[in-house]
């Protein structure tokens, strides 16, 4: 008999069911950055607790992230996407009450939500597309980049022009959350637990990632990116509102910054996929995002839309061979899950320093040259840690080279 679980309509839904999820996952976080202002004086706080609205999430990935993968071998990678996307539909909610209480407590809910999917999807990916790995990640981070930037432009106009105030805002994310779990149900039919292994998996499955250089590199990278991303979103509004840029048009040049990156968490996923080690893309990275920092700094104001586009070039180069390095760097779908928990988990704690000890530095010194220049040196940290991470070997291996 054909296997229902292989035949084209159910590959068809899981694709679709990757790409709606993918969507929920930057959109949530992405809208806050150009609503920041308004978040500041309804409630009554300061840029550094603002700051926080973007570091809450990422404080939930880093507590959560190593424990996923254990758990998504024992209920099911299925199983807890579907209740994540529940609670993810549930946070955007009580973040949209008013109070500054239900906007933390909601963003922590949604930020655990992001977290199991974060972590399980890559691994989904390695599981059911082995030798399709570059582009699905490509079809994945082009979803999850398209949404967050189409929330970065529209929530201003939705806050503003709308009249639906900033609750209303961000509230609108919860009609996507719920369409992901209606899309998500017809894979319930493939809900399995994984509990035996063969010899060889099992084989595969006994390293231990924490004690990897090579799985650390990938971590550093992935963190000093998602730093790099995420003080963007929290604060490039306000930036460019310093610069003389009003707070609609602010909102538009982040959504312009994301949509540059969309053909290019494509394009890298599926190049990198085909490359023996991806270092002159780790090069081709850094330089980007040296060149956009340096122009926000010292460049002309009359082309300040350049350096957004090349930050935006740079940013997505950056994601897309994160994302790739869980795949590409492992063996199998569960070294993938323990390496991107890893990674998401140290990482994320890295990034969530960002937003808010960006927030804190403009605070002490009332100018954004300071944390520009700490967006330098990440930069730099990026490319030291993006070679190692870009290396042709696999995590646990004692040879140099792949295979």
């Amino acid at each position: 008999m054909p296997n229902k679980k292989n035949s084209p309509s159910s590959i068809g839904l899981l694709i679709l069911g990757i790409i709606i999820i993918a969507a929920n996952l930057r959109a949530p976080l992405t809208s806050v950055g150009p609503l920041v202002s308004l978040i500041r004086d309804d409630v009554h706080i300061s840029n550094t607790l603002a700051g926080l609205l973007t570091t809450v999430p990422l404080l939930t990935f880093a507590l959560l992230s190593p424990l996923v993968p254990k758990l998504g071998r024992k209920h099911g990678v299925e199983l807890l996407i579907l209740i994540a996307l529940i609670f993810l539909t549930v946070g955007i909610g009580v973040r949209s009450l008013s109070g500054a209480v239900n906007l933390y407590i909601g963003t922590a809910i949604l930020g655990f939500a992001i977290a199991i999917c974060n972590v399980l999807l890559p691994s989904l990916i390695k599981r059911n597309f082995p030798h399709k790995i570059g582009s699905m990640t490509g079809i994945f981070a082009i979803s999850m980049s398209l949404s967050g930037a189409v929330a970065s432009g529209i929530s201003v106009p939705l806050a503003a022009d709308a009249g639906f105030k900033w609750q209303g805002s961000l509230g609108i994310w919860g009609i996507l959350s719920f369409i992901s779990i209606l899309c998500w149900l017809p894979q319930m039919r493939n809900h399995t637990k994984q509990t035996t292994l063969t010899g060889q998996q099992q084989a595969g499955n006994d390293v231990n990632v924490w004690r990897s250089p090579l799985a650390w590199q990938v971590t550093l990278f992935m963190g000093t990116q998602s730093m790099i991303f995420y003080v963007l979103i929290a604060w490039l509004p306000e930036i460019l509102q310093q610069q003389g840029i009003d707070l609609n048009q602010s909102g538009w040049y982040l959504s312009i910054m994301q949509l540059a990156l969309l053909p290019f968490t494509f394009i890298v996923p599926v190049i990198a996929g085909r490359m023996s080690n991806q270092r002159s893309l780790v090069v081709i990275t850094t330089i980007l995002l040296l060149t956009g920092t340096l122009g926000m700094l010292y460049g002309s104001s009359n082309i300040i839309l350049l350096w957004i586009i090349i930050l935006g070039i740079g940013g997505g180069f950056a994601f897309s061979l994160s994302m790739m390095f869980f795949g590409l760097r492992t063996h199998n779908a569960h070294q993938a899950a323990e390496l991107s928990g890893m990674a998401q988990s140290v990482g994320y704690l890295l990034a969530a320093i960002g937003p808010a000890l960006i927030g804190y530095l403009h605070d002490a010194t009332n100018s954004w040259n300071l944390p520009l220049f700490i967006l330098l040196g990440a930069s730099v940290l990026l490319f030291i840690v993006g070679i190692g991470a870009a290396s042709n070997r696999f995590v646990g291996s004692k040879s140099s080279q792949r295979g």
